[in-house]
C-alpha cells in the first residue's frame, strides 16, 4: 500500500513539474528566467550528490569541484577544439564521471568524517590546480566563450530557433537545463528502484549486513560517486551556458560544494523529489537575505537562520513536507482506484 503511494505521489508529482516547467517562462522576466536556468543547474548536481549521501551514505563536499570540472571541459573543447557548446555537454559529464569515480576511491578504505575531509580536500585544491595548468584552462582570468567561441556558443548571438519556435536565450537556457535536469531526474527515480538502488540503501543502511549478503561494498561506492560525477559534471557543463559563457577558478570555489550540500539537505536525503526544492533554496534565499541587509555579514547570518529554521521545523527536508502534503490525494486516488 505504501509503496503504491509512493509511487502515485512520484507520478503526480513528476507531471505536475513538467507542467509547471513548460508554463514557468511565460509568468518570468528575462533575468528571473536565466535565475531559474542556474537553479536547474545546481537542480542535476545536486541529484548526483544525492545519490551519493542520501541512498549510499557516503558524505561527499567535493561535488562543486566535480561540477568545475565538467564546466571546463564544455569550454576547453569549445573555445580550442571547434565543438559546438550544447555538443559538449554529455562529454563534460563523462570526464567528470571519470573524475567522480577517482573522487569515489578513498571511499574503499573511508567513510564518515574521514570520507568527507578527503573529499573536501578535493573542493579546496580544485581551484589552485585550475591556475596551476593556464595553459590548458586559462589560469586566473579563465576562459571566456563569448569572446573566443561566439559562433559555437548556442544563444550567445541573440534569440534561439528551435522547431518552429522562437526563444530569447535565457528562456532557452531556462528550458535546456530544467529539460535535462528532469530527464535525469527520471533516470534516478528508475535508478533507485532497481536492483543497483536496493544495493545502495543496504550500504547506507549497514556495510556489515550489506557485505554478509554477497554485495561488493567498495564497487558500489565508487559506482555510487562515479555516477554522481556524471551529474555534476553536467550541471557545471551546463553552469557554463548560464553563466554567460564564462568560467575561471573564482566560479568554483569551496562554498560551491557547501552550497550543494545545504541544498541536498535542505531538500531532503533521500528524496528526489525535493531536490528541485533544495535547487531553488540555494539559488534565491542568498539573494533574498542579501535584500534585507546590506551590513556585513547579515546576509550570512539570515541564510544560516533559514537553514536552521528549515531543519527544526521540516526534519525530513521540504521533500519531505511535499511527500506530507500529497500523500491525503494519492491515498484518495488509490482507495477509489480499488
Amino acid at each position: 500500500m505504501n509503496r503504491v503511494l509512493r509511487i502515485a505521489g512520484g507520478v503526480a508529482f513528476a507531471a505536475a513539474a513538467v507542467a509547471l516547467v513548460l508554463v514557468l517562462p511565460h509568468w518570468l522576466s528575462d533575468a528571473k528566467a536565466a535565475e531559474f536556468a542556474r537553479a536547474g543547474c545546481f537542480f542535476i548536481a545536486i541529484i548526483g550528490l544525492n545519490l551519493v549521501t542520501g541512498y549510499t551514505g557516503q558524505i561527499s563536499l567535493g561535488h562543486g569541484a566535480l561540477m568545475a570540472v565538467g564546466a571546463y571541459t564544455t569550454a576547453i573543447l569549445t573555445a580550442d577544439h571547434g565543438l559546438r557548446d550544447l555538443w559538449t555537454i554529455p562529454l563534460a559529464g563523462l570526464v567528470a564521471m571519470a573524475a567522480g569515480f577517482a573522487l569515489g576511491l578513498p571511499a574503499r578504505r573511508l567513510s564518515g568524517l574521514y570520507l568527507a575531509l578527503a573529499t573536501f580536500a578535493f573542493a579546496v585544491a580544485m581551484p589552485a590546480l585550475l591556475k596551476r595548468f593556464s595553459g590548458l584552462t586559462g589560469g586566473s582570468q579563465g576562459i571566456n566563450l563569448f569572446d573566443e567561441a561566439l559562433s559555437r556558443s548556442t544563444g550567445a548571438l541573440g534569440h534561439v530557433h528551435l522547431a518552429g519556435w522562437t526563444l530569447a536565450t535565457n528562456d532557452f537556457l531556462y528550458y535546456l537545463t530544467w529539460g535535462i535536469g528532469l530527464v535525469l531526474s527520471g533516470a534516478a527515480w528508475l535508478l533507485v528502484r532497481g536492483r543497483l538502488g536496493r544495493a545502495f540503501r543496504a550500504v547506507r543502511d549497514s556495510e556489515v549486513a550489506a557485505a554478509s549478503s554477497g554485495i561488493n561494498i567498495s564497487f558500489y561506492k565508487t559506482l555510487a560517486f562515479a555516477i554522481s560525477g556524471f551529474y555534476a559534471g553536467v550541471g557545471g557543463s551546463l553552469f557554463v551556458l548560464v553563466s554567460n559563457w564564462f568560467v575561471s577558478p573564482s566560479t568554483f570555489t569551496f562554498d560551491k560544494s557547501l552550497l550543494l550540500v545545504v541544498g541536498a539537505v535542505v531538500g531532503g536525503l533521500g528524496s528526489l523529489a525535493g531536490m528541485a526544492l533544495g535547487a531553488l533554496f540555494i539559488q534565491f534565499v542568498p539573494t533574498w537575505a542579501a535584500n534585507l541587509s546590506s551590513a556585513p555579514g547579515a546576509p550570512s547570518v539570515f541564510f544560516g537562520t533559514a537553514i536552521v529554521l528549515v531543519m527544526i521545523l521540516l526534519p525530513g527536508g521540504l521533500g519531505g513536507f511535499l511527500l506530507k502534503l500529497t500523500e491525503p490525494l494519492t491515498r484518495r486516488l488509490y482507495t477509489r482506484s480499488e
